[in-house]
């Protein structure tokens, strides 16, 4: 999202791009395992999986299970598409080594469900939040953090260089909240854009294909300048500033809130009050230029087209299918190497909570040391802080599959 597709923040300024979900990266990563069960972790130059017996999961605090369950859901629906429909993502991952295949992947996401309904239903307290529950029922995989990978990145980047041999680095993301205009303004000169009219009627694949599209030629800078008005290649769906423009291009997904009028502040109706509609818009088709992570947003020259949708989308190849995600129980992170809707739980300081694997974006292309947190709705960066300020960087990180 990431195609949310699922972009990224952290206190400490690191910056990863994530919603955004929406790159699919499709591409196996060939990645030597020390898959010794019984093993003790004796290199932190390694990611090291191992299967635990007997898990120290303290309390559980996932925020909602029944919104754990919804994007456990959308994730089983994008999963149905078939292997065929999206190669390299919808696929075991990782958890095939432990007799995890896709099949009891997709068991695993049902039985969240199954639990979460059958408690609603008696009116009890939903099991999930029981870690003696969660233990009884589940296989439990430790993963640590691939911090040789981390250190190629690492250069000014104290949270890369610092990562703990036994956590992974939890970064985080939001869904934008911006204000928009429905005409172009001095205060809001820059507009998202649905794809180009040159593809508007191609699949991805053929869009893909053509390299003479204009979604092919222009960089974000190139974009910037006016060009696709000036030509009329594409349609400005909301004006924003610059400031919020780049905030929804690394989040993924933003909610604009839009006056109807010339103004900042809205049409004027008979009581005084202003005219405001509200609308998500959602990445659906980039540049192909990728993300550089060692590049400033404003730097970046990867641009993404947007498209109008309900809620918030994490994951998918293309617009028309992308999987609906939920704040505090979404994570995204490399999909092509753990394979798409794995439940994971999250654990620091004697707290677990339990996410759903459901959204990438580019700086998730062969990373095995982060996960990225869809932590809510925030208008800007100190919105942000003020809520995460002491939220922690790292957390163990486990990848639960069902018992057989």
């Amino acid at each position: 999202m990431k195609s949310s597709s699922l972009f990224l923040f952290t206190i400490n300024v690191l910056v990863a791009w994530s919603t955004y979900a929406s790159t699919a990266i499709v591409s196996h990563q060939n990645i030597n395992l020390n898959l010794n069960l019984s093993a003790a972790v004796t290199s932190s130059a390694k990611r090291i999986y191992q299967l635990e017996k007997s898990p120290a999961l303290g309390k559980m605090v996932t925020p909602s299970t029944a919104e754990l369950c919804s994007v456990a859901k959308g994730t089983l629906d994008y999963l149905a598409l078939g292997e065929d429909y999206d190669p390299g993502i919808i696929t075991a991952g990782m958890t095939a080594q432990f007799g995890g295949d896709l099949e009891r992947v997709k068991r695993t996401l049902n039985f969240i469900c199954q639990i979460e309904q059958e408690d609603k239903l008696a009116g009890a307290p939903s099991r999930l939040m029981d870690a003696e529950f969660i233990v009884k029922h589940f296989d439990v995989i430790r993963w640590m953090p691939d911090k040789k990978q981390a250190q190629g990145f690492a250069k000014n980047k104290p949270l890369l260089k610092n990562i703990p041999d036994d956590k992974i680095l939890l970064t985080k993301y939001y869904i934008k909240l911006a204000k928009g205009t429905a005409k172009q303004t001095p205060e809001t000169p820059y507009a998202l854009y649905a794809i180009p009219n040159d593809e508007k009627y191609l699949t991805l694949e053929q869009g893909d294909a053509e390299r003479g599209l204009t979604r092919h030629k222009l960089t974000k800078q190139d974009v910037l300048t006016g060009i696709l008005d000036k030509d009329k290649l594409a349609d400005p769906m909301v004006w924003l500033s610059r400031y919020d423009l780049e905030d929804s291009l690394m989040q993924g997904t933003v909610k604009v809130d839009i006056t109807n009028d010339e103004s900042t502040s809205g049409d004027i109706t008979s009581d005084g009050s202003s005219e405001i509609t509200s609308q998500f818009f959602n990445v659906h088709r980039n540049n192909g230029i990728g993300y550089q992570r060692n590049l400033k947003k404003e730097e970046q020259g990867r641009y993404w087209y947007f498209k109008k949708t309900d809620s918030v989308m994490g994951y998918g190849k293309d617009a028309n299918y992308k999987i609906p995600v939920y704040p505090l129980v979404t994570v995204a992170g490399d999909l092509a190497h753990l394979g798409l809707g794995k439940l994971i739980m999250l654990t620091h300081n004697g707290e677990s909570r339990l996410t759903v694997l459901a959204d990438t974006g580019g700086a998730f292309e062969n990373n095995q040391y982060q996960l990225d947190y869809l932590g809510g709705y925030f208008k800007n960066w100190d919105d942000y802080i003020n809520t995460y300020r002491t939220f922690p960087d790292y957390f163990e990180a486990r990848i639960l599959l069902l018992k057989e």
